[in-house]
């Protein structure tokens, strides 16, 4: 993982994986308080992409974690992905 914050690692893989035409990524550590890591790298992406046309939504979660794959254990502990394709 480079000095680069979490949050723009994913939002640069994604961009570079998907060229999204919309691409919001939250930060919901805030919500986690308490579990493990005391919520650090809770994560929502919501992505439009027409790399997701003709895909069902577990084959889009599927490409995401491709694109995100190392960022898996250093940095992301949970996902919640909302994929769409216009």
């Amino acid at each position: 993982m480079t000095g680069q914050p979490v949050i723009e690692q994913i939002r640069s893989r994604l961009q570079g994986a998907f060229a999204p035409s919309e691409l919001e990524i939250l930060d919901e550590g805030h919500k986690h308080a308490g579990h493990a890591g005391e919520g650090k790298g809770h994560f929502h992406v919501r992505i439009v992409s027409i790399a997701f046309t003709g895909q069902l939504p577990i084959k889009r979660h599927r490409m995401i974690y491709a694109a995100l794959d190392d960022l898996m254990d250093q940095g992301i502990h949970a996902l919640s992905i909302d994929a769409k394709d216009k």
